[in-house]
């Protein structure tokens, strides 16, 4: 008997390689079991200019199978967290126009590395985003001080500036959906494009969320915003919350 609901988003940070492209289409376009993928797509960086049109036709493609999420890589493609001498917030608002001047319009956005910092909130805010980058567990690749936000569930935050961004936060990677026992109420499971290359990895997605089907009503990333609409409301400051 199912309980509870269960959204499944990807991290499309490879959407000009052919081979993950097409695994990754054949995803979206089959659903598998009933879960529509929300597309987090990581826009072509400096390096990858001369494929612009091939990324915007594969874009506007997975915009027509599934609502479109937004994902940043501040360091470049093979980079996720800001480097050195970025400035995370301008990154975003620059992508989000370029996104907007090209006929797409992501409402749900992600951050590369799970960072995120109040410049960046607001941002989100300004754009009228809501926002997946938060999780309910600790990176362990991270340092304590590294700038995230960690949630028990999804939130309304209330920024400095007095603008709210909706959070709905990642619960679990693949790797933590198959060890995972006892899930929580709501689930919110990613994954990467790539991962999809794997012939292993595939299967295993596709069998976890047919197993995960029968414990959780799949929602899409629309239909969860609308029921975080009656959230809790956290005011933030950009320091890491947990509650």
């Amino acid at each position: 008997m199912r309980s509870g609901t269960a959204v499944v988003s990807c991290h499309v940070e490879r959407p000009l390689d052919d081979g993950v492209w097409s695994a990754f289409e054949r995803l979206l376009r089959r659903r598998p079991a009933g879960f529509v993928v929300t597309p987090f797509m990581r826009p072509p960086d400096e390096n990858e200019a001369g494929d612009t049109e091939r990324w915007l036709e594969r874009a506007r493609l997975a915009a027509s199978l599934a609502p479109l999420g937004h994902h940043v890589h501040w360091g470049g493609a093979s980079h996720a967290r800001p480097s050195e001498g970025v400035d995370p917030a301008p990154k975003v608002k620059a992508e989000s126009e370029w996104l907007r001047a090209n006929g797409l319009a992501p409402k749900y956005f992600c951050g590369g590395g799970w960072y995120l910092d109040v410049a960046v909130a607001e941002t989100l805010a300004a754009c009228d985003y809501v926002d997946c980058t938060a999780t309910t567990f600790r990176q362990s690749y991270l340092d304590a001080n590294a700038a995230r936000l960690q949630l028990t569930a999804a939130a309304r935050l209330v920024l400095p500036s007095g603008a709210t961004l909706t959070e709905l936060p990642a619960t679990h990677s693949l790797g933590a959906l198959a060890r995972t026992v006892r899930l929580p109420l709501d689930v919110h499971v990613h994954f990467h494009d790539w991962e999809l290359s794997d012939r292993k990895r595939a299967a295993g997605l596709w069998f976890l969320l047919h197993l995960l089907a029968l414990r959780r009503h799949p929602l899409t990333v629309v239909e969860l915003a609308e029921r975080a609409a009656a959230a809790p409301v956290h005011a933030w400051d950009g320091g890491t919350i947990s509650r």
